[in-house]
């Protein structure tokens, strides 16, 4: 049936998933590039058969679509599907941080919501698409550094401290356990390089933030204090 899988297609999916700290990239069968971020799922056929051309993604991910516009090529979310005809769009699909957002650089996709197939908008270049209490909310992008991560650049601007380590968690794959109340409050600005590891960045935001941390190396653990 049309979204279904039949068993033949199902047998041959792969099922890549990036850990904390990682990041990856992989041409699919057509041709697609598609480019991975930290704690990624994407599922795929080892083959793509029949009118359309789906994956199932569940975190982040940078797709740059091979044009077939007999084919299109589908992203199935937790959240909705987006429907591509031939672009270069990011999905930030993250289902524990019920952020849902899709920001389309090149090209035209069609967002569905999953829960109201009625709720369905088509995306414009250099517009970001997110889902807002059920309901689609289409913004400009005015920045674009926040999609530099493939590049392996981690960006903020005007970031809440707790949601930076957040982010930093997923990056450099540990755990951070804010015990120090005062940053809760504070936004931050700026850009990490992935290579250049945790403490190096958690030393940059130390300039500009008052805090102090304690590492425990066993249970890769960082304290904010």
């Amino acid at each position: 049936g049309k979204g279904g899988i039949t068993k033949d297609t199902a047998r041959v999916m792969n099922r890549l998933v990036i850990p904390r700290g990682g990041e990856f990239n992989l041409t699919l069968s057509d041709g697609t590039h598609v480019w991975l971020n930290a704690e990624t799922e994407l599922r795929y056929p080892v083959q793509f058969n029949g009118k359309e051309r789906v994956v199932y993604l569940k975190g982040e991910a940078y797709f740059d679509v091979k044009k077939n516009k007999s084919r299109p090529f589908i992203v199935h979310t937790d959240a909705y599907s987006i429907e591509v005809l031939g672009t270069k769009f990011n999905v930030d699909a993250y289902p524990e941080t019920e952020k849902f957002e899709t920001t389309l650089m090149h090209g035209s996709v069609k967002v569905t919501l999953k829960a109201d197939s009625s709720q369905t908008v088509i995306l414009k270049p250099d517009h970001k698409l997110s889902l807002e209490k059920g309901r689609f909310v289409m913004t400009k992008v005015e920045d674009y550094n926040p999609y530099r991560w493939k590049e392996g650049l981690i960006c903020f601007s005007d970031e809440s401290f707790p949601n930076i380590m957040k982010d930093f968690e997923k990056y450099y794959g540990v755990k951070i356990v804010i015990e120090n109340k005062n940053v809760l409050q504070i936004n931050f600005t700026g850009k990490f390089r992935q290579t250049d590891g945790i403490d190096y960045a958690l030393r940059i935001l130390q300039k500009n933030i008052d805090f102090q941390y304690e590492k425990d190396n066993e249970k890769q653990i960082i304290y904010i204090k």
